[in-house]
């Protein structure tokens, strides 16, 4: 039996045990819900265990389990592949506009509404019928490449323990290559692979001027008014071209390949339709570069949001006393938030005049950003497993968003190559999630096929 035809012979099968996992509210940011967390775990080490890896751990950390599984490759010396992805998920907030129960599974047409199927549940669980998958296809008791599952309990909350896990981990994880499915492609009917996702860093920007509140006929125009400094740091964040204009912001960044710009404005792309969905009627960004690469190939600064002074009804003619701000910074490879950090500090301090003090605080470390090489044997193996799922052309994307993508490379020193079949309309962190159950099959299969190609080489 091929791959093909142990998946179709087996759907049913897998969206059943998917329906049960969807039923647990595995949500990491509430702590109600916590124990929840830990069942999802140990539901996954059961799931994987019926499967047959021979190896399967749930990992206790600080926070919530992650799980480990691993199922040797016959050959020893066959490649090793990690694939990463996560079992918590984002609250339900509003519960109102939800049209079903989030956590009752709901078939729709070819839809499986509930929180979690896209975002990671369904993308983790292929992987498991890939496998089994692969073993049918070769009669194969192990298959040709060792696979490594690491799925963590942590990631709609920011990760706080993965990198430590996965640093007290090293040997255990160690790895060829790390398969990442925890992202989308462009269309149904249009395969695509995330090849880069943004980093990103925040900060939250006080000024400080008189100690209190002033008349503005008695002290007005003639001590520096916070409202006015933060406008103008503001204002000076992007220059004419709406490039980012902080000294030093650009400095390392990795340029997109010619081959990546190519393939990514192969992609049916309508801008109509794109401000559609962003409730806009203009699209807007630095010159020289498209709607898709100002999105997925170029740093930003965005002001999330601004206030001081009176903001209540009616006129208070005053010199407020402080003024404050919340930036965002979506950053490239090339570029490390730490160091973006250190510049904006660098760039508040050289436009603030005496008389105003001025306190940032940063979010944390922030996210670095990550790119897969795409002249990786890795990458073009990925690539030729989804050509033969989909049977077509697989094209290129990234993502703008942010995730630990970073930390896995550099933590493991693997390539990252993304296998991932969901898509912009399942409605990850929004209500009424849902996920395309025949894109899961072909996620299936498309695991499945890689572990044969990547089985048939050396040096990934």
């Amino acid at each position: 039996m091929d791959a093909r035809a142990y998946i179709e012979a087996h759907g049913n099968e897998f969206l059943t045990s998917l329906k049960e996992w969807l039923a647990i509210p595995s949500i990491s940011a509430d702590p109600e819900r916590h124990d929840d967390v830990r069942r999802s775990a140990r539901w996954l080490a059961d799931h994987l265990t019926e499967t047959g890896f021979p190896t399967v751990e749930v990992w206790e950390t600080p926070g919530l389990p992650a799980v480990f599984a691993e199922w040797r490759a016959a050959d020893p010396a066959a490649p090793t592949v990690l694939v990463y992805g996560h079992h918590d998920v984002q609250p339900v907030d509003p519960l109102e506009e939800w049209e079903t129960e989030p956590f009752v599974p709901t078939e729709r047409g070819t839809s499986l509404y509930a929180r979690g199927s896209s975002d990671d549940k369904g993308q983790v669980l292929f992987h498991a019928l890939g496998v089994r998958a692969a073993l049918a296809a070769s009669g194969a008791d192990a298959p040709p490449v060792t696979v490594k599952l690491l799925v963590e309990g942590e990631e709609e909350s920011g990760s706080v323990h993965f990198a430590e896990l996965m640093k007290a981990n090293r040997e255990r994880l160690a790895c060829d290559v790390a398969v990442i499915s925890d992202t989308t492609m462009w269309a149904p009917d249009t395969p695509s692979m995330c090849v880069g996702m943004r980093g990103v860093t925040d900060v939250e920007i006080s000024l400080f001027g008189p100690e209190r509140d002033l008349h503005s006929g008695s002290f007005g125009g003639a001590v520096p008014n916070p409202l006015k400094i933060m406008s103008d740091l503001l204002s000076g964040l992007h220059d004419a071209d709406n490039r980012v204009a902080i000294p030093g912001f650009y400095d390392g960044v990795v340029e997109a390949s010619a081959q990546e710009r190519e393939l990514i404005a192969r992609l049916p792309f309508d801008e109509k339709e794109w401000l559609a969905t962003a409730a806009s009627t203009a699209a807007r960004g630095e010159e020289g570069y498209s709607t898709l690469e100002r999105v997925w190939l170029r740093p930003t600064a965005e002001i999330n949001g601004m206030w001081g002074g009176h903001t209540g009804a009616g006129g208070k003619t005053i010199v407020p006393r402080s003024a404050h701000a919340k930036i965002s910074f979506r950053l490239v490879p090339g570029q490390e938030p730490l160091e973006i950090q250190d510049r904006v500090r660098e760039y508040v301090e050289a436009n603030t005049p005496g008389g105003i003090t001025a306190e940032l605080e940063f979010g944390g470390p922030g996210v670095r950003a990550c790119a897969s090489d795409l002249s990786s044997t890795a990458l073009k193996a990925a690539r030729s497993a989804m050509g033969r799922a989909f049977g077509k052309e697989v094209l290129f994307t990234r993502e703008g968003g942010s995730g630990p993508e970073a930390d896995i490379a550099d933590i493991l020193e693997a390539p990252l190559v993304f296998v991932a079949v969901g898509l912009n309309e399942d409605r990850i962190h929004a209500p009424n999630e849902k996920v395309e159950m025949p894109l899961l099959l072909k996620g299936a299969e498309s695991a499945a096929y890689l572990w044969e190609e990547l089985g048939a080489v050396r040096g990934v």
